[in-house]
């Protein structure tokens, strides 16, 4: 290997230490003038975002990459909206979780410390560069991106605003470093690194994240594929049921929180379904459906619904497709989303408390929507500001993941002297 990643890595890592020594109002600046540098350079990155469209275009990237890809004004100012909003959250550095005195007398705590150095390797949206970043240096942590090929103009132009963030303030810029070479070899490069590297965060399609886990010595966080389901119950408010419907599957169908799946109880699905394929029609949403769907699809909809496969139901589309299944209630319901889900959200529509909690204990996914669109599944809807990512990993952090996220807890015992005496030994 050529070492170009370790260089970067290495200034990473000893850029971390000056970050991790900052107090919280120099972090909090440091991000705030981070977003001023987005608002001030927006030609310079809409242009360059441009230059990656065309690019994206004339390869045949599909509608739901370049939607990912595509900045515009509001869009750039949301990404610096998100980064003052990360500013303005408070210092998870230093918290105290816990404190205990032992009967010796040690005083026990459990505090919040940096991570270190943390690698993100993600595609086509460049807006992970900025939101990255902020959250990474907002927790005391410098950062190493990877983006996307599709993406290089972009985030090289974002990344140009960080560094002159960092030189303003006095920092170093190799806190925020970009590994602008797209060659594949430097991502088995990066996952090498278990000397330098902390945690490696992999974001983007199944083929990305399934690359990272398989080659990775460093610990993965897993930003996997959202295969969503919305499940609607006998107890259903159906004009509930069917915004949720849309909203989830038609508002931003190229996102991981968009529905995949929709899922209907038998007691309500001659009402539901017609209103439901003539909802998805209307919005030119394509239904690939089990037999009682098909069966339920007449009039000008009777050639409107595809037979369904489990190839289509462990499907994440990222498109104006979804499929749809009747089942005979709750249980056929879990049973399906335990078989085709991603751990990413799930979701119920339905009046019955009693059925909600039991959807609730039953699915095992990062966040579970009771009446609630799946696109809530967000760190900047769930009070985070910007995410790094949602976790479908199950370590020590799950879901969406915000500022602490990016920490860990230590332990840090204060004493007055005690010691342990040597214990005997039979």
């Amino acid at each position: 290997m050529s070492g170009y990643v370790r260089a970067l890595a290495q200034q990473a890592r000893d850029a971390s230490v000056v970050l991790a020594a900052l107090d919280g109002d120099a972090r909090r600046c440091l991000i705030e003038t981070m977003a001023a540098q987005l608002d001030s350079s927006s030609a310079s990155i809409l242009s360059a975002n441009a230059e990656d469209l065309g690019r994206g275009e004339a390869a045949g990237l599909s509608a739901a990459m370049l939607d990912r890809l595509r900045l515009d004004p509001s869009r750039l100012s949301a990404i610096a909206a998100a980064l003052r909003e990360v500013a303005a959250q408070a210092d998870p550095l230093g918290e105290v979780t816990r404190r205990e005195t032992r009967p010796n007398g040690l005083v026990i705590e459990r505090q919040r410390v940096p991570l270190g150095l943390i690698a993100m390797i993600y595609e086509a949206r460049p807006n992970v560069t900025a939101d990255a970043a902020a959250l990474c240096l907002k927790a005391g942590n410098a950062v190493l991106l990877r983006g996307g090929s599709e993406a290089r103009a972009s985030n090289a132009a974002i990344a140009a605003c960080l560094h002159a963030a960092l030189r303003e303030q006095g920092l170093p810029a190799a806190a925020v470093s970009l590994i602008e070479d797209p060659a594949r070899e430097h991502v088995l490069e990066l996952l090498q690194l278990s000397d330098l590297v902390d945690l490696a965060i992999p974001r983007g399609g199944e083929g990305l994240i399934r690359f990272v886990a398989e080659h990775a010595r460093v610990p993965v966080i897993k930003h996997y594929k959202g295969v969503c389901h919305l499940y609607v119950d006998r107890a259903a408010d159906l004009d509930l049921a069917l915004g949720l419907l849309i909203d989830g599957k038609a508002s931003r169908p190229g996102v991981c929180n968009a529905l995949e799946t929709l899922l209907v109880h038998r007691d309500i699905a001659a009402d539901f379904v017609p209103r439901a394929l003539a909802a998805l029609a209307g919005r030119e949403v394509q239904v690939r459906g089990c037999e009682r769907t098909r069966a339920l699809a007449t009039g000008v909809l009777a050639d409107a619904v595809q037979a369904a496969d489990e190839a289509d139901y462990a499907a994440e589309y990222l498109d104006l497709i979804i499929a749809a299944k009747v089942v005979d209630g709750l249980d056929e319901a879990l049973a399906h989303i335990a078989r085709f889900g991603s751990d990413h959200t799930e979701v119920i529509a339905t009046e019955d408390a009693a059925t909600a909690e039991a959807f609730v204990r039953g699915t095992r996914s990062s966040a579970v929507m009771v009446n609630a669109s799946s696109r809530f599944n967000d760190g900047g809807q769930l009070g985070l500001g910007a995410e790094i990512g949602i976790s479908t990993t199950r370590l020590h952090a799950y879901g969406p993941m915000g500022v602490e996220s990016l920490t860990i807890e230590r332990f840090v015992v204060r004493g007055v002297g005690q010691v342990r005496h040597a214990e005997s030994h039979s």
